[in-house]
């Protein structure tokens, strides 16, 4: 078995934009009209796609609304990609912290609204 997710988003252009460019996604599939786009990075997969589409399950057509959601990229150094997107002038939701539990870590938002937790885990 394989866990993926997607996000229901008028926003499947920027969003690809944004994995791609600030984590190296490869596209494995982009609908034509940009209705949908699949992404991945290492093993693991991450759809967006337009809301409203007929061709789709009922469960499928409605549009992400911004809360209530994260996306964790796991790396090797936290702090080394902490400088690399601050050269990219992203703007950082949350600064590099280190955490009780052991994950260092800092967030940024993606085109949907939807946090993107940035974590190196250490023992």
């Amino acid at each position: 078995m394989k866990l993926w997710s997607g996000v229901i988003t008028d926003k499947v252009r920027e969003s690809k934009d944004f994995y791609v460019r600030l984590f190296g996604c490869d596209v494995v599939y982009e609908g034509e009209g940009e209705w949908f786009v699949l992404l991945q990075l290492g093993e693991s997969e991450l759809g967006f796609m337009k809301p409203g589409l007929e061709s789709q399950a009922a469960p499928f057509r409605p549009a992400f609304r911004g809360q209530g959601m994260w996306i964790a990229v796991e790396v090797d150094d936290a702090e080394a990609e902490y400088k690399r997107l601050q050269a990219m002038q992203i703007p950082i939701e949350v600064a590099l912290r280190d955490e009780p539990w052991g994950d260092r870590h800092f967030v940024v938002m993606d085109p949907n609204g939807i946090g993107v937790d940035i974590v190196q885990r250490r023992q």
